[in-house]
């Protein structure tokens, strides 16, 4: 059988030649993964630029063109992790929103009685928090992201620094009104209100959780009892006690100080009705 002549073959047969803008993507991408699975120290040192240009498979002489020294590389990495939003986005903003969803529905008896209201929203916050605490304490990307907040005013005064604050300061915005917008879906649902004379909003409440949550998660390696200790407990006046994690109480704990019964929402047969109709719907629409 005869070989079609126009058919590369040989050294002709060769890669498609990458942009210098799919280059830096790739080693990007590379490198982030690097980190992800090693961790992120102060200096970057565990991570080898020769190993990154080989897992980006792209050639050496595009990485240098780009980057001529490799100080300037890990310069451009640190920037990119401190873009990062973690897993309270994408597939896990939905696992989190369907969970609710589902408490809500369980315990939908709960809004007829003013003080259950609050107790509804603290069984929210008993489910979720450990969920979020586990999530957050065995995920390498969430790792990499709070050790970047404790190490990067290590960096020398000037661009680099500033960027990298910047960075952060707008993935920790981001990530903040997210938690607050739920805080504020989820009360609005039930008939719940920030409670008045507090001057506070729910980008606040979302920011003193999201504290506690992380300082739960640097102290676990140190203090397994965090991860394991369980309370038979009902503080927040549930029809019944249940078990409570150390990060719910935690939680719990701090929103529910903010939190308090809406005095004109009124639920009659029909708005409980309708409220079970719009988390039903929201199990194909979305929470």
């Amino acid at each position: 059988m005869s070989q079609d002549a126009s058919a590369p073959s040989g050294l002709t047969r060769r890669r498609r030649r990458l942009s210098d803008e799919e280059t830096e993507q790739r080693m990007l991408e590379a490198a982030l993964a690097m980190v992800h699975q090693a961790g992120l120290t102060v200096s970057l040192d565990h991570i080898s630029f020769e190993d990154v240009i080989r897992d980006a498979g792209v050639a050496r002489s595009a990485v240098y063109r780009r980057w001529p020294y490799k100080d300037l590389f890990f310069s451009d990495l640190l920037r990119e992790l401190a873009r990062g939003t973690g897993p309270a986005s994408g597939a896990g903003d939905i696992a989190a929103a369907d969970s609710v969803r589902r408490v809500l529905l369980d315990h939908l008896g709960w809004v007829r009685t003013p003080g259950h209201r609050r107790a509804l929203a603290a069984e929210v916050l008993r489910q979720g928090a450990l969920r979020e605490f586990e999530t957050f304490l065995g995920s390498p990307e969430w790792r990499t992201y709070l050790a970047l907040h404790a190490t990067f005013l290590s960096l020398p005064d000037g661009d680099l620094r500033t960027e990298v604050q910047d960075a952060l300061t707008a993935s920790e915005h981001a990530l903040t009104q997210r938690v607050a917008g739920t805080y504020r879906h989820v009360a609005g649902l039930i008939g719940l209100r920030l409670r008045p004379g507090l001057d506070a909003d729910f980008d606040t409440v979302a920011s003193l959780a999201s504290a506690t949550i992380r300082g739960l998660v640097v102290m676990a390696p140190a203090n397994p009892s965090i991860v394991t200790r369980r309370f038979q407990a009902n503080p927040f006046g549930a029809p019944e006690p249940a078990e409570w994690s150390q990060p719910a109480l935690g939680i719990a704990g701090i929103v529910m100080t903010f939190l308090d019964v809406d005095p004109a929402v009124d639920w009659t047969d029909e708005r409980v009705e309708e409220l079970r109709r719009t988390l039903t719907a929201a199990d194909q629409t979305g929470f």
